[in-house]
């Protein structure tokens, strides 16, 4: 079943001030509420809809409550030539890991590669926006994240691993760059709760229960059903570095330590652990040489002769950013339930809805 537009259509900077005016309004400076509200929309326009605009109301409780700490600035534990550790101080994920990139980019820049560990954070949206933060500037660049336990591994009765995004960008001269995020899991949890509040079926092959048996039950999730790993036991192992990388390295919690940003007590941190990864690509090749030897590869990509019906091939982050054109210029037309969403936590926050933003 398709997913249902609500018809109401909003141009980029609406939405980024409307989620800008929502977090000033708890107490965020001006310069975090706008990053924060830059990754939201960003992941809106790209039509990743399950971490874009909707996330708000989550941050909010949270920032309320006192979880979250909107006053808190992420700073750097201890750190070396190519490598950091960062401590988010229960900061919003977003300005801890953007900051957690600008180091890393930074330290790339000067030697090659950057990779910084964080701990102390919380939910950071999409992984691949930070990502692109490194490709915007001609590096390669990576992050990952770990999460409360969501996703089962093959074999296990409930959840090992949290979904665990892991996201790469690669420049591509000029055009826009290859973006690959995705989770751990099948699917994403949000998808599956969208399905739920749409009343909407589950596929087969997203859920098992808590005996470990494939479900199609998407009420039971998060309580009483599992992810299911992507890809078997590789989805498991990807995750497992993912997990070791970001929480045990980092000294995040990890696995079950890690607090439920959604659904647990919002007056609590969550203590996310998160890594990102970037590698200045003109210390080892000419950029212009890097970005003629890209557009071959995907000029053959996209020439590749595929099977009867098929259109032709893609590299990841072409929808996307196909997406993002068309917002761009056209505006974002918003699902019903994220307009509810945005106006429910509006309410709560005491500020001004959406629509008479708009009016």
């Amino acid at each position: 079943m398709a997913s249902v537009r609500s018809g109401l259509n909003v141009s980029i900077e609406q939405l980024k001030d409307f989620c800008e005016q929502i977090l000033v309004g708890l107490g965020v400076s001006e310069q975090d509420a706008r990053t924060t509200s830059d990754v939201l929309v960003q992941s809106e326009a790209w039509g990743i809809a399950t971490h874009g605009v909707k996330l708000l109301r989550g941050y909010a409780r949270r920032l309320r409550d006192g979880g979250l700490r909107s006053n808190a600035s992420p700073s750097v534990d201890k750190e070396g030539l190519g490598w950091a550790v960062i401590d988010g101080h229960s900061a919003l994920g977003q300005v801890t890991t953007k900051m957690a990139m600008e180091t890393a980019m930074a330290k790339a820049h000067r030697c090659g590669t950057g990779f910084v560990t964080i701990r102390n954070s919380c939910h950071f949206g999409a992984a691949g926006y930070y990502a692109w933060l490194a490709a915007r500037h001609g590096m390669f660049g990576m992050a990952m994240a770990n999460d409360v336990p969501s996703v089962a591994a093959p074999g296990s009765k409930g959840a090992i691993l949290g979904s665990n995004p892991i996201a790469y960008s690669i420049p591509i001269g000029n055009r826009d760059p290859i973006l690959l995020d995705m989770s751990i899991a099948t699917v994403a949890g949000g998808k599956v709760m969208a399905r739920v509040n749409r009343s909407e079926p589950i596929p087969a092959g997203w859920l098992v229960d808590s005996e470990g048996r494939p479900t199609q039950r998407g009420e039971l999730y998060p309580h009483s059903a599992s992810l299911a790993p992507m890809g078997g036991h590789k989805g498991y192992g990807i995750g497992l570095l993912i997990e070791i990388l970001s929480g045990v390295l980092s000294g995040a919690a990890f696995t079950t330590g890690v607090g439920s940003w959604l659904h647990g007590d919002r007056s609590v941190p969550t203590n996310h652990g998160a890594a990102v990864m970037a590698i200045d690509l003109a210390a080892m090749m000419d950029p212009a040489e890097f970005a003629a030897r890209m557009e071959t590869l995907q000029r053959e990509i996209h020439e590749a002769p595929t099977a009867d019906g098929s259109p032709p091939l893609m590299l990841p982050g072409e929808m996307e950013w196909r997406n993002f054109h068309r917002a761009k210029s056209q505006g974002l037309e918003l699902l019903e339930d994220v307009v509810a969403s945005l106006e429910e936590t509006a309410d709560e926050c005491g500020q001004s809805s959406l629509m008479s933003t708009l009016n």
